[in-house]
Protein backbone atom coordinates (compact mmCIF):
# COMPACT_ATOMS: atom_id res chain seq x y z
CA UNK A 1 0.00 0.00 0.00
CA UNK A 2 2.85 2.39 0.87
CA UNK A 3 4.45 1.71 -2.49
CA UNK A 4 1.22 2.47 -4.33
CA UNK A 5 0.70 5.67 -2.35
CA UNK A 6 4.28 6.70 -3.00
CA UNK A 7 3.88 6.07 -6.72
CA UNK A 8 0.70 8.08 -6.91
CA UNK A 9 2.17 10.90 -4.89
CA UNK A 10 5.20 10.94 -7.16
CA UNK A 11 3.06 10.99 -10.27
CA UNK A 12 1.06 13.92 -8.95
CA UNK A 13 4.20 15.79 -8.01
CA UNK A 14 5.71 15.20 -11.40
CA UNK A 15 2.60 16.40 -13.20
CA UNK A 16 2.75 19.65 -11.27
CA UNK A 17 6.51 20.06 -11.73
CA UNK A 18 6.34 19.37 -15.42
CA UNK A 19 3.50 21.78 -16.17
CA UNK A 20 4.59 24.23 -18.85
CA UNK A 21 3.51 27.86 -18.51
CA UNK A 22 2.10 29.89 -21.42
CA UNK A 23 4.67 31.66 -23.59
CA UNK A 24 2.81 34.94 -23.11
CA UNK A 25 3.41 34.74 -19.36
CA UNK A 26 7.12 34.15 -19.95
CA UNK A 27 7.37 37.12 -22.30
CA UNK A 28 5.45 39.32 -19.85
CA UNK A 29 7.81 38.40 -17.00
CA UNK A 30 10.88 39.14 -19.12
CA UNK A 31 9.43 42.46 -20.31
CA UNK A 32 8.65 43.48 -16.74
CA UNK A 33 12.14 42.63 -15.48
CA UNK A 34 13.71 44.36 -18.50
CA UNK A 35 11.66 47.50 -17.88
CA UNK A 36 12.92 47.59 -14.30
CA UNK A 37 16.53 47.26 -15.50
CA UNK A 38 15.98 50.24 -17.82
CA UNK A 39 14.67 52.40 -14.98
CA UNK A 40 17.37 54.85 -13.86
CA UNK A 41 16.91 54.25 -10.13
CA UNK A 42 16.25 50.50 -10.20
CA UNK A 43 19.13 49.90 -12.58
CA UNK A 44 21.63 50.77 -9.83
CA UNK A 45 20.45 47.90 -7.62
CA UNK A 46 21.96 44.40 -7.96
CA UNK A 47 18.59 42.84 -7.17
CA UNK A 48 17.11 44.34 -10.34
CA UNK A 49 19.64 42.55 -12.53
CA UNK A 50 19.37 39.31 -10.59
CA UNK A 51 15.61 39.41 -11.19
CA UNK A 52 16.23 39.96 -14.91
CA UNK A 53 18.64 37.04 -15.01
CA UNK A 54 16.06 34.82 -13.31
CA UNK A 55 13.35 35.92 -15.75
CA UNK A 56 15.52 35.00 -18.73
CA UNK A 57 16.44 31.64 -17.21
CA UNK A 58 12.82 30.80 -16.39
CA UNK A 59 11.83 31.57 -19.97
CA UNK A 60 14.75 29.48 -21.26
CA UNK A 61 13.75 26.48 -19.13
CA UNK A 62 10.03 26.70 -19.81
CA UNK A 63 9.78 24.68 -23.09
CA UNK A 64 11.47 21.72 -21.46
CA UNK A 65 9.49 22.24 -18.28
CA UNK A 66 11.97 20.29 -16.18
CA UNK A 67 12.00 17.21 -18.42
CA UNK A 68 15.20 15.34 -17.61
CA UNK A 69 16.89 12.98 -20.08
CA UNK A 70 17.13 9.46 -18.73
CA UNK A 71 13.44 8.74 -18.13
CA UNK A 72 11.65 6.03 -20.10
CA UNK A 73 8.81 6.73 -22.50
CA UNK A 74 6.13 5.66 -20.04
CA UNK A 75 7.40 7.96 -17.30
CA UNK A 76 7.87 10.75 -19.80
CA UNK A 77 4.25 10.33 -20.90
CA UNK A 78 3.13 10.72 -17.29
CA UNK A 79 5.25 13.82 -16.81
CA UNK A 80 4.54 15.55 -20.10
CA UNK A 81 0.82 16.06 -20.58
CA UNK A 82 1.08 16.99 -24.24
CA UNK A 83 0.79 14.17 -26.76
CA UNK A 84 3.21 14.03 -29.73
CA UNK A 85 1.93 15.41 -33.02
CA UNK A 86 4.23 13.09 -34.97
CA UNK A 87 6.58 10.17 -34.36
CA UNK A 88 9.34 8.89 -36.62
CA UNK A 89 12.46 6.74 -36.58
CA UNK A 90 15.69 8.67 -37.17
CA UNK A 91 19.34 7.68 -37.30
CA UNK A 92 21.88 9.78 -35.41
CA UNK A 93 25.56 8.90 -35.57
CA UNK A 94 24.76 5.33 -36.57
CA UNK A 95 22.16 4.76 -33.84
CA UNK A 96 18.39 4.61 -34.17
CA UNK A 97 16.10 6.88 -32.15
CA UNK A 98 12.39 7.44 -31.93
CA UNK A 99 11.72 11.12 -32.46
CA UNK A 100 8.54 12.51 -30.91
CA UNK A 101 7.44 15.95 -32.07
CA UNK A 102 5.70 18.35 -29.66
CA UNK A 103 4.67 21.99 -29.90
CA UNK A 104 7.87 23.33 -28.31
CA UNK A 105 10.35 20.46 -28.34
CA UNK A 106 11.44 17.30 -30.08
CA UNK A 107 12.19 14.34 -27.82
CA UNK A 108 14.54 11.53 -28.92
CA UNK A 109 14.28 8.09 -27.29
CA UNK A 110 17.04 5.53 -27.79
CA UNK A 111 16.53 1.88 -28.69
CA UNK A 112 15.94 1.10 -24.99
CA UNK A 113 13.07 3.60 -24.92
CA UNK A 114 15.00 6.07 -22.76
CA UNK A 115 14.88 9.83 -23.38
CA UNK A 116 18.39 10.72 -24.59
CA UNK A 117 18.11 14.07 -26.37
CA UNK A 118 15.75 17.02 -26.13
CA UNK A 119 15.65 19.76 -28.73
CA UNK A 120 13.82 23.07 -28.25
CA UNK A 121 12.13 24.03 -31.51
CA UNK A 122 9.94 26.86 -30.21
CA UNK A 123 11.41 28.92 -27.33
CA UNK A 124 9.02 30.71 -25.03
CA UNK A 125 10.89 33.97 -25.62
CA UNK A 126 13.02 34.64 -28.68
CA UNK A 127 16.72 35.45 -28.50
CA UNK A 128 19.83 34.14 -26.78
CA UNK A 129 18.24 33.81 -23.36
CA UNK A 130 21.30 32.22 -21.77
CA UNK A 131 23.53 34.99 -23.03
CA UNK A 132 21.14 37.70 -21.81
CA UNK A 133 20.83 36.00 -18.42
CA UNK A 134 24.63 35.87 -18.13
CA UNK A 135 24.89 39.59 -18.91
CA UNK A 136 22.30 40.36 -16.25
CA UNK A 137 24.09 38.37 -13.53
CA UNK A 138 27.45 39.87 -14.56
CA UNK A 139 25.94 43.34 -14.19
CA UNK A 140 24.59 42.42 -10.77
CA UNK A 141 28.08 41.30 -9.74
CA UNK A 142 29.54 44.55 -11.04
CA UNK A 143 27.08 46.46 -8.86
CA UNK A 144 28.11 44.54 -5.75
CA UNK A 145 25.86 41.48 -5.65
CA UNK A 146 27.04 38.70 -3.33
CA UNK A 147 28.93 35.76 -4.79
CA UNK A 148 26.25 33.33 -3.64
CA UNK A 149 23.66 35.20 -5.70
CA UNK A 150 25.74 35.26 -8.88
CA UNK A 151 28.31 32.45 -9.02
CA UNK A 152 25.94 29.43 -8.94
CA UNK A 153 23.67 31.07 -11.50
CA UNK A 154 26.53 31.78 -13.91
CA UNK A 155 27.71 28.21 -13.47
CA UNK A 156 24.19 26.98 -14.24
CA UNK A 157 24.10 29.09 -17.41
CA UNK A 158 27.47 27.70 -18.55
CA UNK A 159 26.21 24.17 -17.86
CA UNK A 160 23.02 24.84 -19.83
CA UNK A 161 25.05 26.07 -22.81
CA UNK A 162 27.26 22.98 -22.51
CA UNK A 163 24.30 20.58 -22.46
CA UNK A 164 22.70 22.33 -25.43
CA UNK A 165 26.01 22.04 -27.27
CA UNK A 166 26.15 18.29 -26.77
CA UNK A 167 22.57 17.92 -27.91
CA UNK A 168 23.33 19.93 -31.04
CA UNK A 169 26.45 17.85 -31.63
CA UNK A 170 24.47 14.61 -31.34
CA UNK A 171 21.92 16.01 -33.78
CA UNK A 172 24.70 16.73 -36.25
CA UNK A 173 24.50 20.54 -36.12
CA UNK A 174 28.17 21.31 -35.52
CA UNK A 175 27.80 25.03 -36.22
CA UNK A 176 25.20 25.36 -33.48
CA UNK A 177 27.23 23.11 -31.19
CA UNK A 178 30.23 25.39 -31.61
CA UNK A 179 28.11 28.45 -30.79
CA UNK A 180 26.84 26.82 -27.60
CA UNK A 181 30.28 25.56 -26.53
CA UNK A 182 31.59 29.08 -27.09
CA UNK A 183 28.76 30.40 -24.91
CA UNK A 184 29.69 28.00 -22.11
CA UNK A 185 33.35 28.97 -22.32
CA UNK A 186 32.63 32.70 -22.39
CA UNK A 187 30.24 32.61 -19.44
CA UNK A 188 32.68 30.56 -17.38
CA UNK A 189 35.28 33.36 -17.51
CA UNK A 190 32.93 36.19 -16.57
CA UNK A 191 33.67 38.06 -13.33
CA UNK A 192 31.58 36.37 -10.68
CA UNK A 193 31.92 32.83 -12.08
CA UNK A 194 34.40 30.75 -10.09
CA UNK A 195 34.65 27.70 -12.38
CA UNK A 196 36.46 28.09 -15.70
CA UNK A 197 35.36 25.59 -18.36
CA UNK A 198 38.37 24.78 -20.53
CA UNK A 199 36.57 21.74 -21.92
CA UNK A 200 34.00 24.09 -23.41
CA UNK A 201 36.72 26.23 -24.99
CA UNK A 202 38.35 23.15 -26.49
CA UNK A 203 35.05 21.85 -27.83
CA UNK A 204 34.17 25.27 -29.24
CA UNK A 205 37.41 25.18 -31.21
CA UNK A 206 37.06 21.52 -32.20
CA UNK A 207 33.57 21.99 -33.63
CA UNK A 208 34.54 25.30 -35.24
CA UNK A 209 37.40 23.57 -37.04
CA UNK A 210 34.99 20.88 -38.23
CA UNK A 211 32.84 23.54 -39.96
CA UNK A 212 35.93 25.44 -41.19
CA UNK A 213 35.42 28.45 -38.94
CA UNK A 214 39.18 28.81 -38.68
CA UNK A 215 39.22 32.14 -36.84
CA UNK A 216 37.09 30.87 -33.96
CA UNK A 217 38.96 27.56 -33.84
CA UNK A 218 42.31 29.35 -33.64
CA UNK A 219 41.06 31.80 -31.00
CA UNK A 220 39.70 29.15 -28.66
CA UNK A 221 42.54 26.69 -29.11
CA UNK A 222 44.90 29.51 -28.13
CA UNK A 223 42.73 30.26 -25.09
CA UNK A 224 43.28 26.63 -24.09
CA UNK A 225 47.03 26.87 -24.61
CA UNK A 226 47.13 30.00 -22.44
CA UNK A 227 45.84 27.81 -19.61
CA UNK A 228 48.22 24.94 -20.47
CA UNK A 229 45.27 22.90 -21.66
CA UNK A 230 46.73 21.02 -24.64
CA UNK A 231 44.62 17.85 -24.90
CA UNK A 232 47.86 15.85 -24.66
CA UNK A 233 49.30 17.82 -27.55
CA UNK A 234 46.37 17.48 -29.96
CA UNK A 235 45.81 21.24 -29.97
CA UNK A 236 49.18 21.76 -31.65
CA UNK A 237 48.17 19.40 -34.45
CA UNK A 238 44.86 21.21 -34.87
CA UNK A 239 46.50 24.63 -34.90
CA UNK A 240 48.85 23.41 -37.62
CA UNK A 241 45.82 22.40 -39.72
CA UNK A 242 44.33 25.86 -39.22
CA UNK A 243 47.61 27.51 -40.21
CA UNK A 244 47.78 25.42 -43.38
CA UNK A 245 44.17 26.31 -44.19
CA UNK A 246 45.29 29.94 -43.99
CA UNK A 247 48.31 29.14 -46.20
CA UNK A 248 50.75 29.88 -43.37
CA UNK A 249 53.22 27.01 -43.70
CA UNK A 250 55.75 28.55 -41.33
CA UNK A 251 53.20 28.84 -38.52
CA UNK A 252 52.14 25.24 -39.12
CA UNK A 253 55.75 24.07 -38.79
CA UNK A 254 56.25 26.09 -35.63
CA UNK A 255 53.13 24.65 -33.99
CA UNK A 256 54.21 21.11 -34.87
CA UNK A 257 57.79 21.65 -33.76
CA UNK A 258 56.63 22.99 -30.40
CA UNK A 259 54.12 20.18 -30.00
CA UNK A 260 56.57 17.45 -30.97
CA UNK A 261 59.12 18.63 -28.42
CA UNK A 262 56.55 18.51 -25.63
CA UNK A 263 54.57 15.48 -26.87
CA UNK A 264 56.84 13.20 -28.90
CA UNK A 265 54.33 10.33 -28.68
CA UNK A 266 51.42 12.27 -30.17
CA UNK A 267 50.39 10.50 -33.37
CA UNK A 268 48.49 13.49 -34.79
CA UNK A 269 51.49 15.79 -34.44
CA UNK A 270 53.78 13.23 -36.00
CA UNK A 271 51.42 12.51 -38.89
CA UNK A 272 50.86 16.19 -39.64
CA UNK A 273 54.57 16.93 -39.45
CA UNK A 274 55.55 14.12 -41.79
CA UNK A 275 52.81 15.02 -44.26
CA UNK A 276 53.80 18.69 -44.16
CA UNK A 277 57.45 18.00 -44.88
CA UNK A 278 56.63 15.48 -47.59
CA UNK A 279 54.17 17.89 -49.25
CA UNK A 280 56.80 20.63 -49.31
CA UNK A 281 59.50 18.22 -50.55
CA UNK A 282 61.77 19.08 -47.66
CA UNK A 283 64.44 16.82 -46.24
CA UNK A 284 63.06 14.58 -43.46
CA UNK A 285 66.36 15.16 -41.69
CA UNK A 286 64.88 18.49 -40.63
CA UNK A 287 62.25 16.62 -38.64
CA UNK A 288 64.97 14.48 -37.10
CA UNK A 289 66.70 17.70 -36.05
CA UNK A 290 63.60 18.59 -34.08
CA UNK A 291 63.66 15.15 -32.49
CA UNK A 292 67.31 15.59 -31.61
CA UNK A 293 66.36 18.61 -29.53
CA UNK A 294 63.82 16.50 -27.68
CA UNK A 295 66.41 13.73 -27.20
CA UNK A 296 68.70 16.18 -25.43
CA UNK A 297 65.97 16.86 -22.90
CA UNK A 298 64.86 13.21 -22.69
CA UNK A 299 67.82 10.99 -23.63
CA UNK A 300 66.25 7.89 -22.13
CA UNK A 301 62.92 8.21 -23.95
CA UNK A 302 62.70 5.33 -26.46
CA UNK A 303 59.54 6.72 -28.03
CA UNK A 304 61.60 9.49 -29.66
CA UNK A 305 63.44 6.83 -31.64
CA UNK A 306 60.15 5.20 -32.55
CA UNK A 307 59.02 8.53 -33.98
CA UNK A 308 62.30 8.83 -35.87
CA UNK A 309 61.87 5.33 -37.25
CA UNK A 310 58.39 6.18 -38.48
CA UNK A 311 59.72 9.27 -40.24
CA UNK A 312 62.25 7.20 -42.14
CA UNK A 313 59.63 4.57 -42.98
CA UNK A 314 57.54 7.37 -44.47
CA UNK A 315 60.33 8.15 -46.95
CA UNK A 316 61.28 4.46 -47.42
CA UNK A 317 64.71 4.78 -45.80
CA UNK A 318 64.34 1.41 -44.10
CA UNK A 319 67.95 1.08 -42.97
CA UNK A 320 67.78 4.25 -40.89
CA UNK A 321 64.33 3.26 -39.66
CA UNK A 322 65.65 -0.05 -38.32
CA UNK A 323 68.58 1.73 -36.69
CA UNK A 324 66.18 4.05 -34.88
CA UNK A 325 63.92 1.22 -33.71
CA UNK A 326 66.94 -0.78 -32.52
CA UNK A 327 68.13 2.24 -30.53
CA UNK A 328 64.74 2.40 -28.85
CA UNK A 329 65.05 -1.29 -27.93
CA UNK A 330 68.57 -0.68 -26.64
CA UNK A 331 67.19 1.98 -24.27
CA UNK A 332 64.26 -0.18 -23.20
CA UNK A 333 64.24 -3.88 -24.20
CA UNK A 334 60.55 -4.03 -23.27
CA UNK A 335 59.44 -1.16 -25.51
CA UNK A 336 56.67 -2.81 -27.52
CA UNK A 337 56.32 -0.17 -30.25
CA UNK A 338 59.97 -0.48 -31.30
CA UNK A 339 59.45 -4.18 -31.99
CA UNK A 340 56.22 -3.30 -33.79
CA UNK A 341 58.14 -0.78 -35.90
CA UNK A 342 60.83 -3.34 -36.81
CA UNK A 343 58.21 -5.83 -37.96
CA UNK A 344 56.44 -3.10 -39.92
CA UNK A 345 59.65 -2.33 -41.82
CA UNK A 346 59.75 -5.92 -43.09
CA UNK A 347 56.11 -5.66 -44.19
CA UNK A 348 56.73 -2.33 -45.96
CA UNK A 349 59.74 -3.83 -47.79
CA UNK A 350 57.61 -6.81 -48.78
CA UNK A 351 54.88 -4.51 -50.10
CA UNK A 352 57.44 -2.64 -52.21
CA UNK A 353 58.73 -5.91 -53.67
CA UNK A 354 55.22 -7.11 -54.41
CA UNK A 355 54.54 -3.91 -56.35
CA UNK A 356 57.68 -4.47 -58.45
CA UNK A 357 56.95 -8.16 -58.91
CA UNK A 358 53.38 -7.63 -60.00
CA UNK A 359 54.49 -5.10 -62.60
CA UNK A 360 56.74 -7.66 -64.34
CA UNK A 361 56.04 -8.91 -67.80
CA UNK A 362 54.50 -12.39 -67.81
CA UNK A 363 57.63 -13.76 -69.49
CA UNK A 364 59.82 -12.71 -66.57
CA UNK A 365 58.71 -15.63 -64.45
CA UNK A 366 62.19 -16.28 -63.03
CA UNK A 367 62.35 -12.74 -61.61
CA UNK A 368 58.79 -13.20 -60.36
CA UNK A 369 59.86 -16.29 -58.42
CA UNK A 370 62.92 -14.47 -57.08
CA UNK A 371 60.82 -11.62 -55.78
CA UNK A 372 58.30 -14.04 -54.28
CA UNK A 373 61.10 -15.81 -52.41
CA UNK A 374 62.35 -12.49 -51.06
CA UNK A 375 58.83 -11.59 -49.92
CA UNK A 376 58.57 -14.89 -48.08
CA UNK A 377 61.87 -14.22 -46.29
CA UNK A 378 60.68 -10.77 -45.28
CA UNK A 379 57.46 -12.25 -43.89
CA UNK A 380 59.55 -14.71 -41.86
CA UNK A 381 61.70 -11.88 -40.53
CA UNK A 382 58.60 -10.02 -39.31
CA UNK A 383 57.38 -12.90 -37.16
CA UNK A 384 59.94 -12.62 -34.35
CA UNK A 385 59.56 -8.86 -33.67
CA UNK A 386 55.77 -9.17 -33.72
CA UNK A 387 56.03 -12.07 -31.23
CA UNK A 388 58.29 -9.97 -29.01
CA UNK A 389 55.89 -7.03 -29.29
CA UNK A 390 53.03 -9.25 -28.15
CA UNK A 391 55.14 -10.66 -25.32
CA UNK A 392 56.26 -7.36 -23.78
CA UNK A 393 53.25 -5.13 -24.46
CA UNK A 394 50.90 -4.15 -21.66
CA UNK A 395 48.43 -2.52 -24.05
CA UNK A 396 45.49 -4.75 -25.11
CA UNK A 397 45.10 -2.95 -28.45
CA UNK A 398 48.82 -3.38 -29.27
CA UNK A 399 48.73 -7.05 -28.31
CA UNK A 400 45.64 -7.54 -30.47
CA UNK A 401 47.30 -5.84 -33.45
CA UNK A 402 50.45 -7.94 -33.08
CA UNK A 403 48.40 -11.13 -32.76
CA UNK A 404 46.41 -10.24 -35.87
CA UNK A 405 49.59 -9.73 -37.91
CA UNK A 406 51.01 -12.99 -36.58
CA UNK A 407 47.89 -14.85 -37.59
CA UNK A 408 48.03 -13.43 -41.12
CA UNK A 409 51.78 -13.89 -41.53
CA UNK A 410 51.72 -17.50 -40.42
CA UNK A 411 48.81 -18.16 -42.76
CA UNK A 412 50.88 -16.83 -45.64
CA UNK A 413 53.81 -19.03 -44.56
CA UNK A 414 51.81 -22.18 -43.79
CA UNK A 415 53.15 -24.06 -46.82
CA UNK A 416 56.76 -23.30 -45.95
CA UNK A 417 56.91 -25.40 -42.80
CA UNK A 418 54.37 -27.20 -40.56
CA UNK A 419 55.39 -24.93 -37.69
CA UNK A 420 53.77 -21.98 -39.44
CA UNK A 421 50.47 -23.84 -39.76
CA UNK A 422 50.60 -24.60 -36.04
CA UNK A 423 51.44 -20.98 -35.28
CA UNK A 424 48.54 -19.80 -37.43
CA UNK A 425 46.13 -21.98 -35.43
CA UNK A 426 47.65 -20.70 -32.18
CA UNK A 427 47.26 -17.03 -33.05
CA UNK A 428 43.81 -17.59 -34.44
CA UNK A 429 42.80 -18.99 -31.03
CA UNK A 430 44.47 -16.07 -29.27
CA UNK A 431 42.50 -13.56 -31.32
CA UNK A 432 39.25 -15.44 -30.76
CA UNK A 433 39.86 -15.37 -26.99
CA UNK A 434 40.32 -11.59 -27.14
CA UNK A 435 36.92 -11.00 -28.72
Amino acid sequence: MKKLFFALALACTLQVAYAQKPDADMQKAVDKALAAAQDAKKATKPATWIALGKAYMTAYQNPLANVTPGVDKTTFGMMFKERPSATEQVELDGKMFEKQVFSHINAYFNEMGVLSITEVTHPSVEGDLLGEAAKAYAKAFELGAKDKDVDPNLQAIADAYYNDAFNAYQLGDLKKASDYFKGAADVSVLPGCSVKNNDAAYNAAFTALAVKDYNRAEEYYNKCLADNYTSEGNIYASLSEIALAKADTLAAKNYLATGLTAYPDNASILTNLINLYLSTNEDPAKIVELLDEAKKAMPDNPSLYYVEGNIYVGVKDYEKALAAYNKGIEINPNYDMAYYGKANVALKQADDLIDVRDALDVREYKKYDEYTAQVIELYKSAVEPFEKCYEVSQMPEVKAAAADFLKRLNFQLRNEDPKYQAAYEKWNEVLNSMN
